[in-house]
């Protein structure tokens, strides 16, 4: 499981902005130069996200339930992300891919500390919602 995390007491709704700092120039296969380095890059000035992303913890059922729902509510455009319990259980049950964020990785880029979270576009930035059960 990931460390660090309880399950959300206090709702929170908190931004984040995805824009990387391009350390080195990315160049064409002709050498020319696409993006020069120190170029702070958007993602979301090229693409949009396709689904928002739910950070949840399988090892409480009312977290698996609220789960559920959610991909319900959003007709699938939801990514069950676990950071703790077996993703494999879940797949077999639910019949759909679930993944698990190994070490913290997305949830720390995201500044979640409670979950469930669910994460989703808003305009140029990212929402992350911390959801009271």
């Amino acid at each position: 499981p990931v460390a660090g995390l309880a399950r959300t007491v206090t709702p929170r709704v908190a931004h984040v902005d995805p824009s990387a700092l391009v350390a080195r120039d990315i160049v064409a296969p002709d050498g020319s130069t696409i993006i020069p380095a120190g170029t702070r890059v958007n993602p979301f000035d090229y693409v949009a996200l396709s689904n928002r992303l739910l950070f949840f913890d399988a090892r409480d059922a009312a977290q698996v339930a609220h789960a559920a729902r959610l991909i319900d509510r959003f007709e699938g455009r939801v990514k069950p992300i676990l950071v703790g319990g077996s993703f494999v259980d879940l797949m077999r049950r639910w019949q759909r891919p679930v993944y698990y964020d190994q070490g913290g990785a997305l949830v720390q880029r995201l500044g979640i500390r409670q979950v469930p979270a669910l994460v989703s576009q808003d305009g140029k930035r990212l929402r992350v919602e911390e959801m009271a059960l």
